[in-house]
């Protein structure tokens, strides 16, 4: 298993585990192993989902407190950002982005209790699909939120021209 090492003014946040995928292709198409049950980087198995996002579009911010969540980037590409404000937590305060899909295949694993969301930054609708550990729950959802821009998170979502 490869593991993706971003680049971050901020230690990665502890809990936060990034594996590059292999992209087999051939004359047909191509293929992508995105989680397997007998790998280490896997929890266990509650759903797996498929949210999308309009170009410029942010969906942010959220946290789960037993779901672990798997993202995985299939069509276009996302800035997904995670936001430790865990107590006692030796990362708190982190703040980590990484940028994922069709140009870098990789899943990001997000622990509970990290806030998490992301921004489509393609010119296409950009498409996720998330492996979550536990099943979604409508009476009793596994859910908290802020807004996308609250001043409670210290991250800007404007793009960055440097």
């Amino acid at each position: 298993m490869k593991m993706y090492k971003a680049t971050s003014p901020h230690p990665r946040i502890r809990g936060i585990q990034v594996k590059r995928l292999d992209v087999h292709a051939d004359e047909r198409g191509r293929l992508v192993e995105i989680l397997k049950r007998d790998e280490p980087f896997f929890n266990k198995f509650g759903q797996v989902y498929m949210t999308t996002a309009y170009p410029g579009v942010t969906k942010a911010w959220h946290f789960h407190r037993r779901q672990e969540d798997n993202f995985f980037v299939v069509r276009g590409m996302m800035k997904i950002v995670c936001f430790d404000d865990r107590k006692g937590s030796p990362t708190r305060k982190s703040v980590n982005e990484f940028f994922a899909g069709e140009h870098n295949p990789i899943v990001v694993k997000i622990p509970p209790g990290v806030f998490h969301g992301f921004k489509c930054i393609s010119d296409t609708e950009a498409i996720v699909i998330n492996t979550v550990t536990e099943p979604y729950n409508a009476d009793k959802p596994d859910e908290f939120r802020l807004p996308a821009h609250t001043k409670k998170i210290p991250y800007d979502w404007s793009r960055k021209d440097s």
